[in-house]
């Protein structure tokens, strides 16, 4: 017996092979990571022995010892069999040399790239959970990438961390009472009278009151009073001692009030008696955290620890902040690196002392490149350590992070997380919620990829049907079949009248009726069809697959299927005879692995004939589309486990709509798919091989981490509830 290769998909099931072919006590050789999983070479323990004992007889004798005799040959067959056995340890024992070579090649150049961002983070005032946060998504496809590449994703993943306000007109025109609350000098009467100004450029000084409670400063009523006359619009300053309710119900007729508190120390006891006197009114005030920019990192970090636990210690919140004086700041990473880790909103930031011009809406692309172009040697002071706590918002920051990006680039990401967050309702109640959820969702789709009108194997469901949008990409939530009318062409109508669905991706060639609606609105349509199908070619009746050899190559386009890069070698024949309705085109794929040529199969699919050439991207679509069932089988089986009290209406819903977002992370090479993957694939710790599958795994942790955390009451300072 000689060295073995066993291949799992997880060390779990590598060992287990090992220990069923060389028993427990197996002598392991080595060990990596592949593309299909875990490679280990082991020999059994029995063999080592042996082989150690034929070494040791093997040795030549002592010349004292040498008879004066001819020496005897071994016999022809045990001199041959040593060989080969030798041959064969020579050869497997330099394919181990090779593999921990390749091994060490591999890692090294990681280990490269990971030191090298790190590097660059500290250096721009980034402390280590966030870099730490960030470098477990590093995407493998990266690890080749130069630095204006690399610069670009971390930027990217920067800004995906730093929340900040979508719009201005969300938060003035929405109005209400916002204070702005921080320490002496931060700049807090300045940015009153600048967001005071933005609210009067966009509807009129008729709406808006400022409020002063800075009765200790030396002239602080005065210079809110000069930016009040200026913009024409009410100031009232209150003493120290007036309650704030009174004056809130005469200004009640105003739509936006800006409160300019009094400054306070971060380490003043009276922050908490200044946040109750705040949230004492009928009207609910919202806090504003006002930071400066040149502040120090240690500084920074305390302002915000003791005033947001000076607010909760009050019964308020304070989740959003302002920045001042980014001008004079020498660099900002140590800023943005504590409003990620506190997760704090940036609304806005100001600039310089001009009214209103110096405030602009918080940019988290600019300020993140800012950030790292103004990098220095020395980094900045690591804040003190929370334990467990830290831990837990530096996950709920990576969740977040992930969901926002999901939601920003999957079609119908957020109404698949409200269906799942239908679970934590008594079953009685799940079905009419999805149903609800069905009926407002915004499910306008330009195509739609349909399936089969039959139960998958092994279970009592069917598919449902995928919305596409203009790109072909599915949308996150699924159609199920038993919303949907009976025929193939009433079903083509209900799509187009109640999603304006123009394009469909069929399992089946449509039937005659289906064939004629399509034609009747030159619909686009490609269908997928067996080798024995009958068509008509050249005045006969054909199986579909023998006029392959006749068909036309037009294209070897590179697509990767099942976790592997396939070569797709595209064939299409017209056929003339199908005049019945419209004539047809017939289209064959030879699917061959890139690197092996191994050779995967043929596909076959029907469409128009004037559609053309555009049909190749539908039909590739279609390609992708093979893995969907098995991912929706799998994300079914996963949420039975996790979740027992599922309808099965809802259970279903779920997973079709994860193994969609699986199969579209996994076969998109666009960047924005490159770090979400990444992102996905860090929260299941180690190096993760890119497959739908473990994608689909990662997507449920993320469901179900984010349950645990909300649960936990992190959500609102992660932003976890979308």
């Amino acid at each position: 017996m000689s060295v073995m290769r066993f291949i799992g998909a997880s060390s779990r099931e590598a060992m287990r092979q090992v220990r069923a072919a060389l028993g427990d006590d197996a002598l392991i050789l080595a060990n990596r990571r592949t593309e299909t999983g875990v490679e280990i070479l082991a020999l059994a323990d029995q063999v080592a022995e042996a082989m150690a004992g034929s070494a040791a007889d093997s040795r030549p004798a002592p010349l004292s010892e040498a008879a004066p005799r001819r020496p005897v040959s071994p016999p022809a067959s045990g001199a041959e069999a040593f060989q080969a056995t030798s041959a064969q340890l020579l050869r497997e024992m330099q394919d181990m040399r090779a593999l921990l070579s390749r091994s060490r090649a591999e890692q090294a150049p990681e280990a490269g790239r990971r030191e090298q961002l790190a590097q660059w983070l500290a250096e721009a005032g980034f402390g280590r959970a966030i870099g730490d946060e960030l470098l477990a998504g590093l995407p493998q496809e990266l690890q080749d990438a130069g630095e204006e590449r690399l610069l670009a994703w971390l930027g990217r993943q920067l800004s995906a961390r730093l929340a900040v306000l979508d719009d201005e007109a969300s938060l003035l025109d929405q109005g209400g009472i916002l204070a702005l609350v921080g320490p002496t000098g931060v700049g807090k009467t300045t940015t009153t009278a600048k967001l005071a100004a933005r609210y009067v450029m966009r509807h009129g000084p008729d709406q808006v009151a400022l409020v002063t409670t800075d009765s200790f400063r030396i002239g602080a009523h005065e210079q809110l009073r000069i930016y009040a006359g200026l913009l024409d619009i009410p100031m009232h300053a209150l003493d120290a001692e007036q309650p704030l309710d009174e004056l809130l119900a005469q200004l009640a007729d105003k739509r936006f009030v800006i409160i300019d508190t009094v400054g306070m120390s971060q380490r003043d006891r009276r922050i908490i008696e200044q946040v109750a006197r705040l949230q004492g009114g009928p009207v609910a005030v919202r806090l504003v955290l006002l930071l400066n920019a040149a502040s120090q990192p240690e500084t920074l970090e305390e302002v915000i620890t003791n005033y947001r636990q000076a607010a909760r210690a009050a019964g308020a919140s304070l989740d959003d902040c302002v920045i001042s004086k980014q001008d004079e700041a020498g660099r900002t990473g140590p800023l943005l690196d504590a409003l990620m880790r506190h997760g704090l909103r940036l609304l806005f930031v100001a600039h310089g002392q001009r009214v209103p011009e110096d405030l602009a809406v918080a940019d988290a692309a600019a300020l993140v490149c800012q950030a790292l172009a103004t990098r220095r040697a020395a980094p900045a002071p690591e804040p003190a350590s929370t334990g467990g706590a830290r831990e837990l918002l530096g996950q709920g920051r990576r969740l977040s992070a992930v969901l926002a990006g999901l939601r920003r680039h999957i079609t119908g990401f957020a109404a698949l997380e409200a269906a799942w967050a239908l679970s934590a309702l008594p079953t009685s109640l799940q079905g009419e919620r999805l149903d609800a959820l069905f009926e407002a969702a915004d499910m306008r789709a330009d195509g739609m990829l349909w399936t089969p009108r039959a139960r998958v194997r092994g279970g009592d469901w069917s598919p449902p049907d995928l919305p596409l949008d203009a790109a072909g990409d599915w949308s996150a939530l699924p159609l199920p079949q038993h919303r949907q009318p009976a025929g193939q062409a009433a079903r083509l109508d209900w799509a187009e009248r109640t999603h304006g669905a123009a394009v469909h991706l069929l399992p089946t060639p449509p039937d005659d009726e289906a064939r004629a609606w399509l034609a009747a609105r030159d619909g686009v349509w490609v269908a997928q069809a067996r080798a024995t199908q009958r068509v008509a070619h050249a005045g006969e009746r054909h199986a579909l697959g023998t006029l392959a050899d006749l068909a036309a190559p037009l294209a070897e386009p590179i697509r990767r299927l099942k976790g592997c890069e396939t070569r797709i070698r595209l064939a299409r024949l017209s056929l003339s005879d199908e005049t019945t309705t419209a004539p047809l085109r017939a289209w064959f794929a030879d699917l061959e692995e890139r690197e092996s040529g191994r050779r995967l199969g043929r596909r076959c699919w029907l469409a128009p004939e004037w559609l053309g050439d555009e049909a190749v991207e539908w039909l590739l679509g279609q390609l992708d589309a093979e893995a969907l069932p098995r991912l929706t089988r799998r994300a079914h089986r996963r949420l039975e486990d996790a979740y027992p009290a599922l309808t099965p209406a809802l259970r279903l819903s779920i997973a079709a709509g994860l193994a969609a977002v699986a199969g579209q992370l996994e076969r998109s090479e666009a960047e924005w798919a490159m770090d979400l993957r990444a992102e996905l694939l860090g929260l299941l710790g180690g190096r993760r091989r890119r497959s739908a599958e473990t994608l689909l795994e990662a997507l449920l942790y993320l469901g179900v981490a984010r349950d645990a955390i909300r649960q936990l009451g992190a959500a609102g300072l992660e932003g976890l509830d979308g």
